[in-house]
Parts: structure tokens; sequence; C-alpha cells
């Protein structure tokens, strides 16, 4: 880990063995065995002609994955504001974690009977649609391996658990740009999601509008066009340029 620190705060592009060793009081054969661990892991890679070795795109993957979770709460907190006054109802930011997807911010309305969401606990990816929407957006052979590893289990009577019909839904997700949901995550709700997307136009998270399933569900083609307008606002502060 020093070694792969000293890389992020050297200043320098790239680094020697000598530097390293010098640096950090190690000896070269250690530096060696260090860097090489760390090549086959693409954290750092080397210069076959000057044999200096830089930082790979496995460590540039890490500092993307810190930026996005330390920086997309503050960025999304004015349109999840912004969002929920304009609709009324309850606006939430979720995040992919691994598997599974789970809610870091939200703001609820002033209505006595509302939507609140539990932050921090972690979903299945094929249920509900903020779910729905950051899995329509991966590579099939990752939806596949996804599928694989967890299956489809129901979480209420309208969960969707045969893959041929979600993966339908999932096309149709990838045609509109938004996801929606009556209930298949939680009994007696109802909401709508679009992605958000970084710089490479890979989905990170999803920004949604949620409601009681009896008042929500007439209101949902009214509250879709500000949410998708939402979320690629805060789709463009990261870079997307979609």
């Amino acid at each position: 880990m020093d070694v792969l620190l000293l890389f992020g705060r050297s200043g320098r592009a790239d680094l020697g063995v000598t530097e390293i060793a010098s640096e950090l009081g190690l000896t070269k054969a250690a530096v060696h065995r260090i860097l090489t661990a760390l090549r086959s892991r693409d954290l750092i890679t080397v210069d076959p002609v000057t044999r200096r070795y830089a930082l790979g795109h496995g460590a540039v993957a890490l500092g993307r994955a810190y930026l996005a979770r330390m920086d997309l709460r503050a960025l999304a907190a004015p349109e999840l504001r912004r969002l929920a006054g304009e609709v009324g109802e309850t606006a939430t930011l979720s995040i992919r974690r691994g598997d599974t997807r789970l809610y870091v911010d939200q703001v609820v309305p002033q209505h006595e009977l509302r939507v609140e969401v539990s932050l921090g606990i972690p979903y299945p990816l094929h249920a509900g649609s903020s779910s729905k929407v950051i899995l329509a957006f991966l590579d099939d052979a990752e939806v596949g391996a996804l599928i694989g590893r967890h299956g489809l289990d129901a979480l209420t009577g309208r969960t969707i658990v045969d893959e041929e019909r979600l993966r339908k839904e999932l096309a149709g997700i990838r045609k509109r740009g938004h996801a929606s949901s009556l209930g298949e995550r939680q009994e007696g709700t109802a909401s709508v999601a679009a992605p958000i997307f970084d710089h490479d136009g890979r989905v990170i998270a999803a920004l949604s509008v949620a409601g009681p399933l009896s008042r929500f569900k007439a209101r949902m083609g009214e509250c879709t066009p500000p949410l998708v307008e939402s979320a690629a606002r805060i789709s463009g502060e990261l870079g997307h340029r979609g």
C-alpha cells in the first residue's frame, strides 16, 4: 500500500525502482516483488523501454469510484430538493454497490401519506424502478452473470422473477430512458426512476420519484419528464455528454 500511495503523492508521472526503494526505505528486491503484484492487478503499469512505473487503469478505476461516491450525494442534493418540491413526492438517490443497489439520500414531502425509504440497505438489482434502471444500462453479459449468481427472488407478488420477461423489460427501459414500478420492491408503493451516468457513459446511480400506489400511479406520467431532466443535469455535472 505504501508503494501504491507513493505514486499518488509523488507528483511525478512515473517512478523507478531505485527511487521507490530510497523513498520508502525498502530493498530493490522487495520493491520488484511489490510492483509485480500490483502489475498483476493492473494497478501499476511499466514502460518496457525505460522500465519506469506509473499508475495503471485499475488505480484510475478506484479513484473514479471514490470520487463518484464522495461527490455524487452532494452534487445531487439540489436536484433532489428541486424535484421533490416540483412533483410533491419523495425523491431518492441510489447507487450501485457490487451486486446490489442502495439508497443514499432522499427528500420527503410533507404529505401525511408518503413514502420514506431506508438508507444504506442493499436491495437486489431486479426489483423496483431504481434497481431496474441501473440493471438496464449494464451490458448483457453482466446482467446474465448477476442473475446467475443471485437468481430472481420475489420481494413482493409483483416482482419480475422470469428472466425472459425481465430482459424484455430492461430493453424497454433502455429505449425509454426510464423505469417504473408498481409495488415490485415494496407493496403499496409506485415509482419511476432515471439513470445517472458518469463521464465515461457508465451508469453509476439512479434518481427516482416515489409515492403511495393509490395516489402516485395516476401521476407517474406527469412526474417522469422532470425526473429525467434532473437525472440528465446530474449526469451533465459528472461530465456525461450523452
